[in-house]
């Protein structure tokens, strides 16, 4: 079985869970796990079944979760390596440290954690009395990953236009026109299901309108109306990053999608990140179902909106 949930879409959060087969992973991680585990189990979704978390971009309603989820649940957090650098950036902001020294503490880190994993192994050698005078020792010694909010239990890197596989899921990344480091967006193939997952993107290049061609569901950004936008509360430096084509689709551009680049076969489209100061839901719906009124169909086309406070219904195929 396919499933797709989003659990939160929106400038306060975003995180999507995808079951392909027997693998579960979690696209972004914009929740504290504490709500993030939340919404999962609100959907029926066992949170210790994750199998990894895959990062579209470094911005922070993105990752908020990452490492506190990825260490309590022990997974391995998918970027790109220009994405982990910047994250490390974020997450460290005032700790003076290159990438190679990072990359150095982390293969230490490894080597003592291995050491510990020996060092158990010799415990069935010891008597009673040592075991019981070593434990406060253990205790003692802090391990450095307690105090480094940076550690994860594995990092994996892929990258744009080079596809990959997480256990039964194949995924095909592709690059977004986003003010972020590296951001990418995401063809997920499980099951001869074909999904498409684009937001956060200024425009969209004639490299994503290839990508988005003969999908069975379709993620889609629709994140402000021009009119609120201009209108709206938003310093003007702020309106023009999101009306930028390093910034946010329009309600609009993504209508200009659906009408002149989409194939119209996706049996679900999903209108995402919308924003909850520019626009409205019934703004975003209306642009889409005008675009997709020539593409009315029984098996293609229904249109669903991603929120930001409560999950959308997991879309099974």
């Amino acid at each position: 079985m396919v499933r797709f949930t989003v659990l939160a879409s929106g400038s306060k959060g975003n995180a999507t869970l995808l079951c392909g087969g027997r693998t579960r992973i979690l696209v972004d991680c914009g929740l504290s796990c504490r709500e993030l585990f939340r919404r999962m189990r609100l959907m029926g979704e066992e949170p210790e079944q994750l199998d990894a978390i895959l990062i579209t971009h470094e911005h922070s309603d993105h990752v908020n979760g990452v490492a506190v989820t990825a260490r309590k649940l022990n997974i391995p957090v998918y970027f790109t390596e220009g994405t982990h650098r910047a994250w490390m950036r974020w997450i460290q902001p005032r700790r003076q440290m290159s990438y190679a020294q990072w990359l150095e503490q982390t293969r230490r880190q490894a080597a003592e954690r291995q050491a510990e994993a020996d060092a158990a192994g010799m415990e069935g050698l010891a008597d009673d009395s040592d075991q019981v005078e070593s434990a406060p020792q253990s205790d003692a010694a802090e391990p450095a990953k307690a105090k480094d909010p940076s550690w994860l239990p594995a990092v994996e890197y892929f990258q744009a236009g080079e596809n990959f596989e997480i256990g039964d899921v194949a995924i095909s990344p592709f690059t977004t026109p986003h003010d972020a480091a590296d951001p990418v967006g995401f063809v997920f193939r499980a099951e001869g299901v074909r999904m498409g997952f684009a937001t956060d993107l200024g425009y969209i290049s004639p490299n994503i309108k290839a990508q988005l061609q003969g999908l069975d569901l379709l993620l889609l950004e629709s994140n402000h109306d021009l009119e609120m936008l201009r209108d709206g509360p938003y310093p003007w430096a702020v309106k023009q990053r999101v009306l930028s084509r390093v910034g946010h689709l329009s309600n609009e551009a993504a209508a200009g999608f659906l009408t002149d680049g989409y194939d119209g076969q996706a049996a679900y489209v999903i209108l995402a990140h919308l924003s909850e100061s520019n626009n409205l839901p019934e703004l975003a719906r209306v642009a889409a179902e005008r675009a997709l009124n020539g593409r009315a169909s029984l098996m293609a086309n229904r249109l669903l909106l991603a929120a930001q406070h409560e999950p959308l219904f997991p879309i099974d195929f």
